[in-house]
């Protein structure tokens, strides 16, 4: 990832919802935006385009 250990570890504490795309507190059971619980973890690893 980068430098910043302990920045990268908190970007990767968010959830993502997976209706709208807004990006959650970790362990978030419900989306702030829609309110929908169909929720994922943040990537841990990039994509690539090939």
């Amino acid at each position: 990832m980068g430098k910043f250990h302990l920045a990268d570890e908190e970007l990767l504490r968010i959830w993502i919802c997976r209706k709208c795309k807004a990006r959650n507190r970790a362990g978030s059971s419900k989306c702030r935006k829609c309110g929908s619980k169909y929720m994922r973890a943040k990537r841990k690893e990039k994509r690539v385009k090939k």
